[in-house]
């Protein structure tokens, strides 16, 4: 059944280099914005949008600082990923049984060598 993408889908959101990095950066642990922005060769716009498409994936939360309501800081909610992990848990069998193959072609050739 074909996927249909939406702003709350996992699989968009991860789709882009940017925001798997973003994602990466996170595993360390809640981030301010400014610092997070510091870190990426790109505006703080852009790193602000591919962080609303994160939010919206569920995969970030966001926290407003209490005494400074513009102060934001970011933080990874890995739940959402279970989606991806089980669909791509789907291939592992198809990959195994291809470096299986692999395996057994590559000993082949080793041993008519010798």
């Amino acid at each position: 059944m074909p996927r249909l993408a939406s702003s709350s889908d996992p699989f968009l959101a991860v789709a882009d280099p940017t925001r798997r990095a973003i994602l990466d950066r996170l595993r360390a642990g809640e981030t301010p914005f400014a610092e997070l922005a510091a870190e990426f060769p790109i505006s703080a716009p852009a790193v602000s949008r591919h962080l609303r498409v994160l939010r919206e994936a569920r995969l970030v939360q966001e926290r407003r600082d209490a005494n400074d309501a513009r102060q934001r800081s970011y933080r990874l909610d890995p739940q959402p990923l279970r989606e991806v992990v089980d669909w791509a848990r789907g291939y592992q069998q198809y990959w195994e049984g291809n470096l299986a193959s692999l395996k057994r072609h590559v000993e082949a050739r080793k041993t008519k060598r010798t």
